[in-house]
């Protein structure tokens, strides 16, 4: 696979799947990583740790600093990969140093929840 590489890093972990658009100001508890949206997927869970997969980010610019405070209050999942990179997603993963990736439909669909993955976000490559 070769996935277009938004910021740079490596990263292993578990892959957490969301199907719904991640809005980080108003979804995340920037103090526990958990989403607290009630009409998200991912209700309750933590993205602490994981490989965080889903679509695109939605909602206010001020959710990079959302991403931003889940990495300095060490639940932030440890890499993103998404389908559609909106600039929110982008500048928060940037300032907190979460590797980003922008994968294919093929590449998206092919990830599995659960599964533990490396991410070379150095060389586009899920290994």
């Amino acid at each position: 696979m070769t996935l277009k590489v938004i910021v740079k890093g490596k990263a292993q972990g578990q892959v957490m799947i969301a199907k719904k658009p991640i809005n980080f100001l108003g979804a995340v508890d920037k103090k526990t990583g958990k989403i607290r949206d009630e009409k998200h997927d991912l209700f309750g869970k933590s993205l602490a740790d994981k490989i965080l997969v889903f679509p695109f980010g939605v909602g206010s610019s001020v959710g990079a600093y959302t991403i931003y405070s889940l990495k300095s209050n060490n639940c932030a999942p440890r890499a993103m990969i998404c389908s559609k990179v909106d600039i929110t997603t982008a500048s928060g993963c940037a300032l907190a140093n979460i590797p980003l990736v922008m994968a294919t439909k093929e590449e998206y669909d092919s990830l599995t929840d659960g599964k533990k993955i490396l991410l070379d976000a150095e060389n586009g490559k899920i290994l």
